[in-house]
């Protein structure tokens, strides 16, 4: 195998910025074996704030498959306006089935389908504010 002189100057340079940056690491207080280091440790908890901080929590849809009744529940983490739809699989609206402004806690809903949506799969799209739940269900 033959090394040419421009390979192996490539191969320190590569070298030596992989050394330089596990050096920084390290004296940064990172874990340079994990690749971790505090600030991500504080992303990583700023995450779970952010998820923490959702108005809309917990959205169910049962019993899957449905027959004659759509049953949704969901937790509200303040006051606000919830649109629950009923989309096809391309996304287009087939029911609009609430559109009104409800107080924070447990929310439940059950909606009649009276043969009103024929057999398929579809999507629930719960929006409350700037955010959506989208959940997939089938009818039967």
């Amino acid at each position: 195998m033959k090394f040419s002189v421009h390979k192996i100057v490539k191969l320190g340079v590569v070298n030596t910025l992989l050394l330089t940056s596990v050096t920084t690491a390290y004296a940064s207080g990172a874990n340079a074996y994990f690749g971790t280091s505090a600030s991500s440790y504080k992303m990583s908890s700023m995450v779970n704030e952010e998820e923490n901080e959702k108005n809309i929590n917990n959205v169910k849809v049962f019993y899957n498959p449905v027959s004659q009744q759509i049953n949704v529940s969901f937790k509200l983490s303040k006051q606000g306006t919830v649109s629950i739809k009923l989309m096809d699989a391309l996304g287009n609206e087939i029911l609009n089935l609430s559109n009104s402004t409800l107080e924070s806690g447990n929310q439940s809903f059950a909606f009649d389908t009276n043969d009103k949506i024929t057999p398929g799969f579809y999507f629930l799209r719960v929006v409350v504010g700037g955010e959506a739940v989208v959940k997939r269900m089938s009818i039967r």
